[in-house]
């Protein structure tokens, strides 16, 4: 039998990706006899970096393992396997190793030697506000043409109008200060960190069509509003995180101006227009790219020096609001971006403030994502700190509506052996966003097919309660796992809601779920207060497996945490050392730990 797991370190010494001219060993083991039945067969670790020819390396032979030593100069991503005599040796299930009529490659991901994530980050709880629907202070300013909704609550419209255009253009009055006066209840969920969606003026509720980068949108307060949040919010140990949109602005921007609401002569009004570069016409003013064909979203041309100046600049949009304070940006749509793109904005924000975090939206593994015909390569070191994890969010779901580990233990075993360890425990974990179905509607299971059943179908009590079980399982996983949970707002009081805009619908501040809320609560007291280490930079290890039941343990030098889901009608005991305490319960657990059906668990040594 032969064994090779690339996140054992007797298999391979350095776990996930490895630093730019670091040595790496690599060890396949001989088992239940295979020094015999393999000895004086030669080893072969078959190595490629992207796109380019292998080469084979012999592996020296030892009595219980073949080993080789490689130091890779370049970053960039690589991928190998091994022939035994002539046999091919590749990846299967879970990354481990077996013979393979074609050997399926593991991957080497090689980053930048002084590529580091800002330790504020890890360990930390997020909270994602959709800033039209969090929380309201005061009156609604007077807005030309948008819709002011003054029935807080109610459904957003998501019918077309007589053009067959969604519009967008209704708010409800959710604001800065708003989200002050909510400041000690986010602190209460252990919130070190907010994202917010755009908030600089623009056109739609959603506000991804930017009218103006330098100007905070009047419905949501001024740049003095966003000053004494930031203000309020790092003394209760917070910090901001706002959504960069640059991919594309409004088509009613100060930029493009379609609609001449603005002073400046934007580039559809003439072909002379400073921002004239900024976009590409197929046919002037009315053909030009826009972001996947809709008109209201022209797509920036990032080519443009005058749009990276105003960018990039030393006195351009990122550096702007670093120095009001923010802690960094979430790119929108980061596939669209270019690598030169990306990788200039790290520059610039890092030369503003080398601790502000980047973080792009990525809804694949991104390690090795291809974008647009290329591999992109957000995590060689030059790019983004981190994404959301889209992965992990369908694998958490996958486990608890079918019981089955195995998509779950697959997702945490790439995230392992493909990502630096920096960016491993910065992941925003999400179970859901403004661009996916709340969490608690996703396990209800009730399946609509129209925007107007969508509109009207809610879970009933008896489904609502399933659902909240089934998010706890869910929220344990997600607050435990490497990385940094981000709690959707309103999905710590169960909040329903199908795909856009119903996932978007005001905090129902008068009905919060306090059990729900509570339970919220405590996952957010333990990672950022009891166990902050662990969780910020600890280690991920998989004690117990089986199809239905997962046990893992994250370490950091001599404390541990151990964590258990079990999705089945069975039960189980695990032999424990020692006297430990379930930090969900308070109780108390002495060298056997025993849990029955539909059961989870985050349990440490007792103090």
């Amino acid at each position: 039998m032969i064994y090779f797991d690339p996140l054992d370190k007797a298999c391979k010494s350095h776990s996930g990706a490895i630093p730019r001219s670091s040595a790496v060993t690599l060890r396949i083991f001989k088992r239940n006899g295979g020094e015999d039945s393999f000895s004086a067969v030669p080893c072969y670790l078959v190595f490629n970096r992207d796109g380019m020819p292998a080469t084979s390396y012999e592996m020296k032979e030892r009595k219980k393992f073949w080993e080789i030593t490689l130091r890779v100069n370049e970053i960039g991503l690589y991928f190998y396997s091994f022939r035994i005599g002539d046999r091919p040796f590749g990846c299967g299930k879970l990354r481990l190793g077996q013979f393979m009529e074609e050997a399926v490659s593991w991957q080497l991901t090689v980053y930048s030697p002084n590529y580091k994530t800002p330790e504020w980050m890890k360990g930390g709880v997020m909270y994602q506000i959709f800033p039209d629907r969090f929380n309201k202070s005061g009156e609604l300013p007077i807005a030309e043409h948008k819709v002011l909704r003054r029935d807080w609550g109610g459904m957003p419209r998501y019918r077309p109008n007589e053009f067959g255009k969604v519009l967008n253009n209704d708010f409800f009055g959710g604001n800065l200060k708003g989200v002050i006066d909510r400041l000690n209840y986010l602190q209460s969920l252990g919130v070190s960190v907010i994202y917010f969606n755009p908030i600089f003026e623009a056109y739609s509720n959603h506000r991804y069509d930017t009218g103006d980068y330098r100007k905070i949108d009047p419905l949501l307060g001024s740049e003095q509003d966003l000053d004494t949040l930031i203000s309020e919010a790092d003394r209760r140990g917070i910090k901001i995180i706002l959504d960069g949109v640059f991919n594309h602005t409004g088509d009613d921007s100060r930029y493009f101006n379609k609609y001449g609401r603005y002073n400046d002569v934007g580039a559809y009004q003439s072909k002379e227009s400073p921002y004239a570069d900024w976009y590409v016409f197929r046919e002037f003013p009315d053909r030009y790219d826009s972001w996947w064909g809709i008109e209201i979203l022209p797509a920036v041309n990032e080519m443009s020096p005058s749009y990276q100046n105003f960018i990039f600049g030393e006195d351009g949009v990122l550096k702007h609001w670093l120095r009001h304070g923010i802690a960094g940006y979430r790119l929108d749509v980061a596939d669209e971006l270019p690598d030169f793109f990306l990788e200039k904005l790290r520059t610039a924000v890092k030369d503003e403030n080398a601790d502000a975090v980047i973080i792009g939206e990525v809804w694949e593994d991104a390690s090795n994502k291809i974008a647009y015909g290329a591999r992109r390569k957000y995590l060689q070191g030059n790019e983004l700190d981190s994404v959301m994890n889209y992965p992990l969010k369908d694998a958490i779901i996958s486990y608890v509506q079918s019981g089955k580990t195995l998509q779950l233990r697959e997702t945490i075993a790439m995230l392992l052996d493909n990502y630096p360890k920096d960016t491993l425990d910065c992941l925003m974990n999400i179970l859901g966003t403004h661009d996916t179905p709340r969490i608690v509607t996703v396990l209800g299971g009730k399946m609509c097919f129209s925007k107007d059943e969508m509109a009207a179908t809610f879970l009933t009590d008896e489904e609502k309660k399933r659902a909240k079980e089934a998010l706890k399982m869910a929220a344990v996983l997600q607050f435990t796992l490497p990385g940094v949970p981000c709690i959707y707002y309103g999905d710590e009081t169960a909040m329903e809601g199908y795909s856009d805009p119903f996932c978007r619908r005001c905090f129902d501040w008068e009905h919060i779920d306090s059990e729900l809320n509570l339970f919220y609560r405590r996952l957010g007291g333990i990672r950022t207060h009891r166990l902050h280490k662990i969780f910020a930079t600890g280690t991920y290890r998989e004690v117990f497996a089986d199809a239905s039941c997962l046990v893992f343990e994250r370490r950091y030098k001599n404390e541990a945490v151990y964590v258990y889901v079990n999705n089945s009608e069975s039960n189980y005991k695990i032999e424990l050392e020692g006297e430990y305490i379930d930090y969900l319960t308070g109780k108390r657990i002495k060298n056997q730990l025993e849990f029955g059906n539909h059961a989870y668990g985050i349990i440490g040594k007792s103090r």
